[in-house]
């Protein structure tokens, strides 16, 4: 495999030599000077109209720095452990020339992505990241306020319903494993609720009361995920059935998802390969607690993409070789293939469950890490005056140092939204299937307005991190990211069955319009009035060379 760092590189150094302070992105003007660019990017503030009516907005301390903020990402996205409870869906739209291919051009097109958000990360490392550059990047014309705030609420939507996705795919590892060993086990809806509120418990309480505990717990997390990996592709490598080149490789199925149309299927299929590489955003809403965000935030968070990529494609290749029959890990009773193709190839009970516990054990961390990414998305907006009682959500524990106000909003929201599936798992499925088109459509938004500012020649002065190779190298590389992201929309919003019916209906996009108008009611319901944002965008002077 080609690694992604050979065609697309970074640099960090200072711009005019001028040392990152590291300080708050919204301190005070963030300068900076590339080329003849005198446009500039000034914020004031978020938050200012809080700290009149309720008193001083707390800070966050910086304590993260760049090892265990790259461990942060690669344990959050989870990248092969994701595609392994997750690849069912592929081998029901395009086959494993879809995982193999389609985590090519997921590495590449979320490396793009992230590298994009990453250079206007490096000039402003907001906390509120997409929602405040939607605003500072408006075109003229149009209410900045009103499209941050939009921004703001589907940002903040998506990720709660990305944070009650963790705890339920730990709860279908638990029942699955109980099933492989006991077949007379017959799991009810209520038994997978109460197992994601257990797997809730450690990563609440360690949001909380550990905060000083992440930093050595993420590189040690980062380390297991790793190595965990080289054990998979030992045992599976060496105790597997073997599938031919061909297999893996030239082997599409389609057909069985009732599409007619080879390419739909074939984009329907990347939903397995789109997921684990996304949520890179997450570094950004951690910005107020990283030393020198402005460079280490957006280096890491396309180092740690890329890095995933490649773990995720090691991954993908391996099980492509040691699937095993398809039929029957398609249909397990277990619910989840990768149990059925491990039992195959260790033929080990024992052995099944705990390589599975592995998996379990990656993606707690996972939600370690999520809870605490969003978290602090909602504080941040809750500082704008972006949410109901932003009074409460926005203050901070004054030993803790920690928002524990919006730790525990997000909680209850997860557990709430885990309750769901003991009326219907369908509408549980239809609400968290909104988690990555949202976040993608989160990502297009600024990606396209960043697009445009480059094309029109007024982007800001770049921070201390950039694509390395001039304007012309950076710009492919944002055309390229706009035009993943959004392919991204259209792949997740497609139903996963034809014909469709209530039943499998992918009710992303619904749900999606559905949060856009509810967001649009809360602004003429009182956001107008409370919500708050730098004052100052991207000042309309002489662009980029």
């Amino acid at each position: 495999m080609k690694n992604p760092k050979s065609s697309i590189s970074f640099t960090s150094k200072p711009v005019d030599g001028a040392e990152s302070s590291g300080s708050a992105p919204y301190d005070g003007i963030h300068k900076g000077h590339q080329g003849g660019n005198d446009a500039h990017l000034r914020t004031i503030g978020g938050g200012a109209k809080l700290s009149k009516q309720y008193g001083p907005v707390d800070k966050l301390d910086r304590y993260l720095s760049s090892k265990p903020i790259i461990s942060f990402g690669l344990t959050l996205q989870a990248s092969w452990e994701a595609v392994a409870i997750s690849f069912q869906s592929t081998l029901l739209n395009g086959g494993p020339s879809t995982l193999v291919y389609g985590m090519l051009l997921s590495t590449f097109g979320s490396s793009a992505m992230a590298a994009t958000l990453g250079e206007m990360a490096s000039i402003n490392p907001s906390v509120g990241a997409q929602y405040r550059w939607t605003a500072m990047l408006a075109p003229k014309g149009s209410n900045p306020r009103f499209l941050g705030y939009l921004q703001g609420w589907l940002t903040v939507f998506a990720y709660n319903a990305a944070c009650a996705l963790n705890p339920f795919l730990m709860a279908l590892i638990i029942q699955g494993c109980i099933i492989l060993c006991d077949e007379t086990y017959i799991p009810a809806a209520w038994h997978t609720t109460l197992l994601a509120y257990a797997s809730m418990g450690i990563p609440v309480l360690c949001n909380i009361y550990a905060r000083r505990l992440i930093a050595p717990l993420e590189i040690v997390a980062a380390i297991l995920h790793v190595l965990l990996l080289i054990v998979f592709v030992v045992v599976l490598t060496t105790m597997a059935r073997r599938s031919t080149a061909d297999f893996a490789f030239n082997t599409s199925f389609f057909g069985i998802s009732g599409w007619e149309s080879q390419g739909i299927q074939w984009s329907v299929g990347l939903l397995a390969v789109i997921f684990p590489l996304g949520a890179y955003d997450s570094l950004l809403h951690m910005a107020d607690e990283t030393k020198n965000a402005e460079r280490t935030v957006p280096q890491a968070m396309w180092m740690f993409t890329a890095l995933s990529g490649v773990v995720g494609f090691i991954f993908v290749i391996v099980l492509m070789f040691c699937l095993g029959d398809v039929d029957k890990v398609s249909n397990t009773p277990t619910g989840l293939p990768i149990i059925e193709t491990l039992y195959e190839a260790t033929g080990s009970k024992a052995g099944t469950v705990f390589m599975m516990l592995c998996i379990y054990v990656i993606i707690g961390a996972s939600q370690f890490n999520i809870l605490a990414s969003v978290s602090r998305l909602a504080w941040a907006f809750a500082k704008d005056g972006g949410l109901p009682f932003s009074h409460i959500f926005a203050r901070v524990h004054p030993t803790l140092r920690i928002p524990v106000n919006a730790v525990i909003l997000t909680t209850t929201v997860c557990l709430l939204i885990n309750i769901i599936p003991i009326g219907s798992t369908t509408a549980f499925y239809a609400l968290t299937s909104l988690s990555t088109l949202a976040l993608y459509f989160s990502y297009c938004v600024p990606a396209t307005l960043i697009l445009i500012r480059k094309l029109q020649r007024t982007f800001p002065a770049y921070g201390p991190w950039k694509i390395q190779g001039g304007y012309w190298t950076g710009l492919a590389v944002n055309i390229f990211a706009f035009s993943w992201g959004w392919y991204c929309v259209f792949c997740l919003s497609m139903p996963t069955f034809m014909p469709v019916t209530a039943a499998n209906l992918n009710w992303a996009g619904p749900i999606l319009l559905g949060v856009i108008c509810i967001a649009i009611g809360s602004w003429f319901g009182g956001g107008h009035r409370n919500f708050v944002l730098p004052k100052d965008g991207v000042d309309q002077k002489e662009g980029i060379d």
